[in-house]
């Protein structure tokens, strides 16, 4: 990637710009004070986002993660169409834009984004954030069932549905659907949030469109309902920020996430999708993988030969077997 795109290491020291001069202590107090309200510990009719340190402390504690996740999510999407880019972006619910960096990151800032949010503090301090970055526009609208939208080549709704109710969750899946010839949804790694996704993933393959990834087919998910669940993770590198909040000493945290990416245009998904951490014992790796035909294990060992080896390096949502030797 040429170093004048966005990059994970660009949006921190942006985050880090608009940080400075805001007392750690304020910013610390803000965020837990917003993840209270998240988690629906404070009243609902308390203001969110009060101004723009508000803001500025939850987009430095937040939108690290959320780029990680949303990035990984476009890179299934990538893989699967490497002959395909977007010339156009809608980011659902925005808020800072971090779909609208990884965006720029996977495509090389081919793609122009328009974010949609409500929260005028978030989208002035995204704009912000992103000014020489990529290109953007940024315009307050309410996200919701009554949501139109203008008709592109990709929509990303990233940690947005779980703040809809199910009506309106799936009447914007249903407006995404009719507008984009692909859409990426992201959600929590959580027992909810893969039934968020699995819920949207129905409403996209019924509109038509072919899942891209994490699924190599577009049929049922094998998973049985209550029984377990999808999700991957990505490694986050903290900030001081990040540390006082939580009280960790770890330099990164993993950021748990569920999504499905799906086109109208051909895709080649994966052969199989690793779904958990591989388990490395003496002489033999096992591959817990999702495949065409259900959920299965793969034991590679030294007899595999080259195969061992990159057994030894597959991670967690790797796409199974390699390409080179698909």
């Amino acid at each position: 990637m040429n170093a004048s795109h966005p990059s994970a290491d660009s949006l921190r020291a942006a985050l880090a710009t608009v940080l400075d001069g805001l007392p750690p202590r304020q910013a610390a107090q803000a965020v837990e004070r917003l993840i209270a309200n998240y988690r629906g510990d404070t009243p609902t009719d308390a203001p969110v986002l009060r101004d723009r340190s508000d803001v500025a402390a939850y987009a430095a504690y937040r939108m690290p993660a959320t780029f990680e996740a949303v990035r990984a999510a476009l890179y299934g999407l990538a893989d699967a169409a490497p002959d395909w880019a977007p010339a156009t972006h809608t980011d659902v619910g925005g808020g800072t834009g971090a779909a609208g960096w990884a965006v720029a990151e996977a495509w090389e800032g081919a793609a122009r984004t328009t974010v949609l949010d409500w929260a005028e503090p978030a989208l002035a301090l995204g704009r912000e954030l992103a000014a020489g970055a990529f290109e953007a526009e940024w315009r307050r609208e309410r996200i919701g069932g009554a949501l139109r939208l203008a008709d592109t080549d990709l929509v990303t709704v990233s940690y947005v549905l779980n703040e809809l109710t199910e009506a309106d969750r799936t009447a914007l899946v249903t407006e995404a659907a009719r507008a984009a010839r692909a859409v990426v949804i992201v959600e929590p790694g959580t027992p909810d949030g893969y039934e968020r996704i699995i819920a949207a993933r129905t409403l996209l393959v019924e509109a038509g469109f072919t899942v891209a990834a994490p699924c190599p087919h577009s049929g049922a998910c094998p998973i049985a309902p209550g029984t377990d669940w999808c999700h991957f993770s990505a490694r986050v590198s903290r900030s001081s920020l990040h540390r006082k909040v939580k009280g960790g000493s770890l330099p990164y945290e993993d950021e748990k996430y569920a999504y499905v990416a799906a086109a109208r245009f051909p895709v080649t998904p994966a052969p199989a999708r690793v779904v958990r951490r591989p388990q490395i014992r003496k002489g033999l790796v096992q591959l817990e993988l999702c495949g065409p035909d259900g959920l299965g294990r793969d034991t590679v060992t030294k007899r595999h030969g080259p195969l061992y080896k990159q057994a030894r390096d597959a991670e967690w949502g790797d796409a199974w077997p390699p390409e080179e030797t698909a």
